[in-house]
């Protein structure tokens, strides 16, 4: 926490200074903005001092958003325990929605099914039924059947009145139907929500996780470098020399670009005496 709080005062160091340094340059960018009242013979000096401001507020800035950076991260590091026990908590609850929502889609879509095909069911039944009574008519007159004539005229008319009937019953099944559409279409907007909601904290997570992850690397790294120190130190003391560890290259991770190698085990190996290195 030391480090992170010298990180907070470098940075409110260097806020204080860009204040100061762009009130003088937007002082002079309103003399440049008015070139009749900088004095004849300084312009070229006022955009210089000009130049030389906003460059260096530039370069503070970017300083600044540098140390933003780290102080998050470390910030992180420290709080990670805590801050990853709400990243778990939270991909929970998105994970518990969508699967609530899945078993309301299924729900919702199996009485869509079902309400289009009784539809589809009832409408061709009624209109079969038409089509057979006015077969059974035109057989009649065929044949000259008075009786089945009358029959057959009755059927008709009655199968017309059904299928009027069906018509309007499927008629009010359709508005019900393009509800079900409606309602799925927001379900499916739901669990799209639900699934980024999802990756996004899981990515915030797996950030985290990388960071502290190369944290840990890195102390893994500075352990096996003492180990290496001791190893070299050894070797020294009983006249062989350490080839093998001549091409250590191991790569720091984190905020450093850089990386440990053959001379940081040898600047290691002359701390130990031969007591340390006995010290198994």
């Amino acid at each position: 926490m030391n480090d992170i709080q010298k990180l907070k005062d470098r940075r409110e160091q260097l806020t204080s200074e860009v204040e100061r340094l762009r009130a003088e340059f937007l002082h002079y960018e309103t003399a440049l903005a008015a070139p009749e009242s900088i004095q004849r013979g300084r312009e070229r000096d006022v955009q210089d001092q000009y130049a030389d401001r906003k460059r260096k507020c530039d370069s503070l800035d970017f300083e600044i958003n540098q140390l933003n950076q780290k102080i998050v991260r470390r910030e992180n590091i420290a709080n990670h325990e805590t801050l990853m026990a709400g990243y778990r908590d939270a991909m929970a609850t998105w994970k518990a929605d969508e699967h609530e929502l899945n078993e309301k889609r299924q729900s919702v879509s199996t009485r869509l099914n079902e309400i289009r095909q009784q539809a589809t069911d009832e409408m061709a039944k009624a209109r079969q039924a038409e089509t057979e009574a006015a077969t059974a008519y035109a057989q009649a007159v065929a044949w000259g059947d008075t009786d089945g004539e009358k029959t057959a005229n009755a059927d008709a008319q009655k199968a017309a009145k059904t299928l009027a009937t069906v018509a309007e019953h499927n008629r009010r099944q359709q508005l019900i139907i393009s509800a079900l559409e409606q309602e799925l279409d927001t379900i499916d907007q739901h669990i799209a929500e639900a699934q980024r909601e999802h990756q996004k904290i899981e990515k915030n997570a797996l950030h985290l996780a990388n960071a502290v992850l190369e944290e840990k690397w890195n102390e893994a790294a500075q352990a096996l470098l003492d180990v290496g120190g001791k190893l070299c130190a050894a070797r020294r003391m009983i006249d062989r020399d350490p080839v093998a560890l001549l091409k250590l290259n191991v790569p720091e991770q984190g905020e450093n670009f850089s990386s440990w190698d053959w001379s940081d085990l040898s600047e290691r190996s002359v701390r130990y005496k031969v007591q340390d290195v006995l010290a198994l």
